[in-house]
C-alpha cells in the first residue's frame, strides 16, 4: 500500500513461499476454466427444446434414453412421459422435426 516494491532475493523461502501461492491459484483457475469449457461442449438435442427444462429433460431421458431414440419417437409417445402435456409433445416434434 506504501508503493515500496518489495526485493526479495532469488533464493529467499518468502520469494519460493510466494511463487508457490502463485502456481497454486494458477493451477485452480484453469482447472476451473477447463471444467466449465468441457461442460459447455457436452451439448445434447434435449438441450434446446421448448419448454423443457432440468426435470422434463431428466424425465425424457429416463424413457428415450437418447437423442435417436427421441427423433424416432411420436407426438403420442412423448406425450406418455410424466410432465409432458400433448401441446408440448408437439412442439418438442415440431422443434425434433426442423
Amino acid at each position: 500500500g506504501n508503493g515500496v516494491p518489495v526485493v526479495l532475493s532469488a533464493t529467499s523461502q518468502a520469494l519460493y513461499l510466494v511463487q508457490r501461492l502463485r502456481d497454486e491459484a494458477h493451477r485452480f483457475a484453469v482447472t476451473y476454466h477447463r471444467k466449465l469449457r468441457a461442460k459447455a461442449q457436452v451439448r445434447s438435442v434435449f438441450d434446446d427444446l421448448p419448454g423443457v427444462g432440468p426435470a422434463r429433460k431428466r424425465a425424457l431421458l429416463r424413457v428415450f434414453g437418447s437423442a435417436r431414440q427421441m427423433r424416432a419417437a411420436t407426438v403420442d409417445d412423448i406425450a406418455s412421459v410424466p410432465g409432458i402435456s400433448r401441446g408440448l409433445a408437439e412442439r418438442i416434434r415440431k422443434h425434433l422435426d426442423a
